[in-house]
């Protein structure tokens, strides 16, 4: 982990910030709404905000002489997977958890957050400010958890609830679609670990060189419009497109377009209701085995994260389209720019497996087991999403999923060798 990149901001209003975000993306919601989870990937509202406040507790309160545990009993609900500080509640049970109540755990985070901000009065030593900014950062991944961890559970309700009815639907020209060549040759990848008032976790170091090949990458994400041309076409039946394991997935789930789609393609479950779907916005709810079976249809293929990382290297991370803008659904985008939409709107699937890269180093402790230890299975996507907090990504961020997931606001962006 690298230093906090936000060094004008008071720590204490930056904490302060950040930790109400997570109040404010929940208020919304009945308390009902908060306790159950609608598949084993997901989590319900109610944990996410305790876990949350027990990484708190746990990595930074939990290292100051005579502190106290504010349920010591809770430790054992809210822990997620790290295991060399105990154990902890099966994931795919969480749902069973009516027990704390949603006002209980409010509670809590209430007695954290006033201990941490009496911490944050003191002059800290940098191991344990670096802490802070590691446990606030997690907390950005779960504002964007809680987004689409509640997208899907109200999904499966009959009654197609929306998360929020005011939000707006955005409208606006797409860029045109070509292909852009892109750098080649021995380039650097990574973040730099020297760089000073820069975040990054673990997975993003060192930086390294990688070697390049000539390619072009496609200058916006794919279209609701194109990704339906591949239905159209086939692509779900057509297995000269797939992955083995992708098709059989595909066949036994019964795909025929992205999640949330209806059956005649028409219409899409948002976080605003079921709405008509926009042709010029970007394709979400894609799989990487969906991804790629669209990427081979198209004569193109997906790109490497070295590609898309120094693309977006001289792009503004956080001039996109995050969750702060409130329309928390994918929108088209325009610019001069040659490559557009880089940050924000959907995470892109690349082609690289979630792996360490050389010389990598896990955080010492317990905290080492934060990133490395899912270096297995999964996939990297980069750029963030409409979920996303604004300023949480960079050019380096890795985000990781498994091939068959689909819940995220994940996208794609072709590339092609020249």
């Amino acid at each position: 982990m690298l230093a906090n990149s936000d060094s004008l901001e008071h720590p204490a209003a930056r904490y302060a910030r950040i930790r109400s975000r997570s109040l404010a993306l929940a208020a919304p919601l009945h308390p009902e709404d908060c306790t159950v989870q609608s598949m084993p990937d997901t989590s319900p509202v109610k944990w996410h905000l305790g876990h949350t406040t027990w990484f708190f507790e746990q990595f930074v309160l939990g290292e100051q002489a005579g502190y106290k545990p504010h349920r010591s009993d809770w430790h054992f609900l809210f822990n997620s997977y790290y295991q060399s500080v105990g154990p902890m509640h099966a994931r795919p049970e969480r749902g069973l958890l009516t027990r704390p109540r949603l006002a209980e755990v409010i509670e809590y985070r209430d007695a954290v957050d006033a201990a941490i901000k009496t911490l944050l009065q003191r002059d800290l030593a940098p191991p344990m400010t670096e802490r802070i900014a590691l446990g606030l950062q997690h907390e950005q991944q779960h504002q964007e958890l809680i987004l689409t961890d509640i997208k899907h559970l109200l999904s499966r309700n009959p009654l197609q609830p929306a998360y929020r009815d005011d939000l707006i639907v955005a409208r606006s020209e797409p860029a045109e679609q070509r292909f852009v060549t892109g750098r080649d040759g021995l380039c650097e990848l990574g973040a730099d670990a020297g760089a000073e008032q820069a975040f990054a976790f673990d997975c993003e170091t060192p930086r390294h060189t990688i070697y390049l090949r000539a390619h072009a990458l496609a200058r916006r994400p794919v279209s609701n419009a194109e990704f339906r041309a591949f239905i159209d076409d086939g692509g779900y039946r057509r297995a000269e497109f797939w992955m083995s394991e992708g098709f059989a997935t595909a066949q036994s789930e019964g795909w025929r377009g992205p999640l949330y789609w209806d059956a005649s393609c028409a219409t899409e479950f948002t976080l605003g209701g079921r709405r008509p779907i926009n042709p010029e916005a970007p394709v979400c709810h894609i799989s990487w085995f969906e991804a790629d079976s669209f990427a081979r249809w198209a004569g193109a293929r997906l790109p490497s994260e070295g590609e898309w990382e120094l693309a977006a290297a001289a792009s503004d991370p956080v001039a996109g389209h995050f969750a702060d803008d409130e329309f928390l659904h994918p929108r088209a985008g325009g610019g001069e720019s040659e490559l557009v939409q880089l940050f924000g709107d959907v995470w892109e699937w690349t082609a690289s497996p979630y792996l360490s890269y050389p010389g990598f180093r896990p955080l010492p402790g317990a905290l080492g087991e934060y990133n490395g230890k899912f270096m297995c299975g999964q996939y990297v996507l980069r750029g963030g999403s409409c979920a996303t907090p604004r300023g949480h990504v960079r050019a380096s961020y890795r985000n990781f999923f498994h091939p068959r997931d689909r819940w995220q606001f994940s996208g794609l962006r072709l590339a092609k060798d020249l």
